[in-house]
């Protein structure tokens, strides 16, 4: 199988560094905007490419079964639309966290980021030329909590969430602010995996193979109520936590309020909003449940509290 990874940091470079040493053997193919020395080392090819080249970027995908991205906005729509002209049998779209059910209908969604227009382009080429697509649904990536943020990854900059403290709590400075309960008093809670993990689970699933793979996998590693969260870390790491607990219907104000004064504020509540409302929750993990089906569960995804415990360790 020749598969291509749009992206040659963070979460692509984990994930090209994972197929080219994958038991089966995967032809990899790397697009990147930039040489990257970093892969002379691995098993791929790389292609420095520019995404506003249509013609270049057809011809990178040419032979391509499965095109993986881990890029956003108006490059994953030329992307797309490369893949459906060379004739890509499945595509992942860069969309790991949310649900894509949980999500606001339409153009309505505050946190999108090219997500409607690219699954409504996909929608288009699957119908046109029989380019198949799949999300992979990892709830919140559990790096969101590390002391040094996604950013150690290089992930979450376009997003906002790339420092520790930008999403929940900080685990530097032991807060938490959320809201417990929604706006119908059920618990409020988050589906967790470890962006490793993720990686881990993608593999196991093409070594499954792709030809029955549904339009949404589910995955995790941890299911919990956001409280549930903060005393994991205020355990794991054995410091009180302050906790700011606030009221559903409150953090539309708290939004309102900053949405004038301080905008990485105001997207913080509007992430809390999300989280409130479900966005990173489901309670089946049908990607979870597919590898134990067909004996693929050779791994053990990681909970918070093992994870929190691994960071301890290694820093």
């Amino acid at each position: 199988m020749r598969i291509a990874v749009a992206g040659g940091g963070g979460l692509g470079y984990l994930l090209a560094l994972q197929l080219s040493q994958a038991a089966n053997a995967y032809n990899v193919v790397v697009l990147s905007r930039s040489e990257r020395p970093e892969f002379g080392q691995l098993d791929v090819q790389l292609h420095v490419i520019d995404y506003s080249n249509e013609a270049s970027l057809t011809f990178a995908l040419q032979g391509v079964d499965l095109a993986i991205s881990t890029i956003s906005g108006t490059e994953q729509l030329s992307l797309i639309n490369a893949a459906g002209r060379a004739r890509v049998r499945v595509f992942v779209p860069s969309e790991f966290e949310g649900s894509l059910s949980k999500r606001p209908s339409q153009h309505n969604d505050p946190l999108d980021r090219g997500s409607v227009a690219a699954i409504a382009l996909l929608k288009h080429w699957e119908s046109t030329s029989r380019m198949r697509y799949t999300v992979f649904t990892c709830g919140i990536f559990m790096e969101r909590f590390h002391p040094y943020g996604l950013g150690y990854l290089n992930i979450g900059y376009g997003s906002g969430v790339s420092a520790a403290g930008d999403y929940l709590l900080d685990i530097n400075h032991n807060t938490a602010e959320y809201a417990a309960v929604n706006s119908k008093g059920h618990t409020v809670r988050v589906c967790l995996t470890s962006v490793y993990d993720v990686v881990r689970f993608i593999v196991a699933a093409i070594d499954l193979g792709p030809r029955n793979w549904p339009h949404e996998f589910t995955m995790r590693g941890d299911r919990m109520s956001v409280e549930e969260v903060v005393r994991t870390c205020s355990r794991v790491r054995n410091v009180p936590f302050n906790h700011y607990p606030r009221a559903a219907a409150d953090l539309q104000s708290y939004l309102s309020y900053y949405n004038q004064a301080d905008h990485s504020k105001a997207a913080y509540y509007q992430r809390l909003i999300a989280t409130t409302n479900g966005r990173y929750d489901f309670s089946k993990a049908s990607l979870n449940e597919a590898l134990e089906k067909n004996s693929q569960g050779g791994f053990q995804a990681m909970t918070l509290a093992r994870w929190l415990t691994y960071i301890a360790q290694s820093l």
